[in-house]
């Protein structure tokens, strides 16, 4: 089948065929004729199998008789609204909806945070026909209403599954709640689970399911691998995998904002040039750092799940789980960012004892246990507490006694007696061990072990009758009383 076959516009078939392609992928042959249809529609195909070409392209051509040269705000009013969990993906579906729509006369606007909002601002006001946003960003500009949804036709959610997450919820419901009733609503997304379903259904008419593949499968392209290694010798095996593979681009995922740049500065000091994505850094620093990694001017990225929705690099060779997810539908997220546009790629995990409970999770969707990879023996040395590695690491050499036999530079430490070894654990806290006073006589009544307080009767002696404020010197004369100067002595007769 081809894009003709789609009964696609003349304008729209020019730019797919500038991009290469001549046949639609499966998701693309079944999902575009629904939409056209102005069916109501949840895709479910997997990552990188052209979900957004999937309803842009249709999007483009319900929205074509409204195209205006006009450049009059009134004639640009918002009529879709595309909602993504991500700025990347926000910044990735509007560069598709320009490439599509570059010989449509329909205006497009971004809206994500992370950035002024002024200029967002101005877009908006001089009128746009196609949105794509955040939904916090949206909600900013629902508030200072630079924004009217009124005549939106068509809601499109892509990356579904964490758009109606319990953390999106919230705010898709505002959103919702301000758009016409009357609408046609497409999800799509590579995993959908049963609560999803339910939960689409609240408000979408009757929706029809498109699937090209098995509900929440991997890419087929991708080769899985499972690396059983202990917490503290995984970063010494993730050095030693990208050396020894020679991995010109890889994109390494953790589960926590802070673990990434823990793990690019761990990277670096082993000579292994690593950035950072996450959702902490500026918007201006996360696209400096995806623009370098898709150019391969930066050949590792570190990043967390939620940043690394909307990274789209047709050819990325490899995917390493340095933490795997706590969600299985996330790892099927995260290999999807290889094996892409028939190119095929390499999963690889290391996955710790503690992990283990995640990784059964996890194949358990996917249906079939992972294969798994031997450690290399000897590779590297744990990176537990008190351990370094590399220039921080103490060099020591052992000395010998006269005798020949291997000494230590450091004593060993003297043990207790075996009646005071515990000693130290029963002493209550802020107890000091002094050696006694010759000549005195401890009382019987008192107890040592315990800090000391004053007892009630001084606290009541001293409540009673407070001491004089001291002023001046020790030994110094009272001043006296102001009055005492200005006292008139009685005159004397004369």
């Amino acid at each position: 089948m081809s894009f003709a076959a789609l009964n696609l516009l003349p304008e729209l078939l020019r730019a797919v065929e500038e991009q290469g392609y001549t046949e639609p992928t499966p998701i693309q042959a079944k999902a575009i004729p629904e939409i056209l249809a102005r069916h109501d529609i949840m895709g479910c195909a997997q990552t990188g199998t052209g979900k957004t070409a999937g309803f842009t392209l249709p999007l483009l051509q319900l929205l074509h008789p409204h195209a205006s040269t006009s450049t009059s705000p009134a004639r640009h009013p918002v009529r879709a609204l595309v909602l993504v969990p991500t700025r990347e993906l926000a910044a990735q579906v509007e560069e598709s909806v320009r490439t599509y729509g570059k010989y449509v006369p329909l205006r497009i606007a971004v809206v994500y945070g992370g950035i002024d909002i002024k200029p967002q601002i101005k877009a908006l006001h001089a009128g746009v026909e196609i949105v794509v946003a955040t939904p916090g960003r949206l909600i900013d500009h629902l508030e200072q209403k630079s924004i009217n949804l009124s005549q939106v036709q068509i809601l499109v959610l892509d990356e579904a599954d964490r758009m109606l997450d319990m953390g999106f919820m919230p705010a898709i419901t505002r959103i919702l709640g301000v758009l016409p009733k009357q609408r046609q609503n497409l999800l799509f997304s590579a995993t959908f689970s049963e609560e999803i379903k339910r939960l689409a259904g609240e408000f979408m008419r009757a929706p029809k399911m498109i699937e090209v593949a098995r509900r929440n499968a991997p890419a087929e392209l991708v080769t899985h691998q499972v690396y059983e290694v202990p917490a503290a010798k995984k970063a010494a095996l993730l050095a030693h995998l990208i050396r020894s593979r020679d991995m010109k681009q890889v994109l390494i995922f953790v589960r926590m904002k802070r673990d990434a740049d823990k793990l690019a500065r761990q990277l670096q000091r082993d000579g292994l040039p690593a950035a950072a994505i996450h959702g902490d850094r500026s918007q201006g620093e996360r696209t400096v750092a995806l623009d370098e990694f898709k150019t391969g001017q930066s050949r590792i990225l570190v990043a967390t799940d939620v940043a690394a929705r909307g990274i789209d690099i047709d050819q990325l060779p490899f995917v390493i789980n340095y933490e795997i997810p706590n969600t299985p539908e996330d790892y099927v997220h995260r290999i999807g960012r290889t094996g892409r546009a028939g190119t095929p790629g390499e999963a690889i995990s290391l996955v710790s004892p503690d992990e283990m409970e995640y990784l059964a999770g996890i194949e358990k969707l996917l249906k079939r246990a992972i294969p798994r990879v031997a450690v290399p023996e000897g590779l590297g040395e744990e990176r537990g507490a008190g351990a370094r590695h590399g220039r921080d690491a103490p060099s020591r050499s052992p000395t010998r006694s006269p005798a020949g036999a291997p000494e230590s530079r450091e004593a060993p430490p003297r043990s207790r007696p075996p009646e005071d070894r515990d000693a130290h654990r029963r002493r209550p806290r802020g107890s000091i061990d002094s050696p006694p006073v010759p000549g005195l006589r401890p009382d019987p009544s008192f107890d040592f072990s315990k800090p000391y307080e004053p007892s009630a009767s001084s606290k009541t002696e001293e409540t009673a009758a407070p001491a004089p404020a001291r002023v001046g010197p020790p030994g110094a004369k009272r001043p006296r009383p102001v009055a005492a100067i200005f006292r008139v002595k009685p005159k004397e007769n004369a």
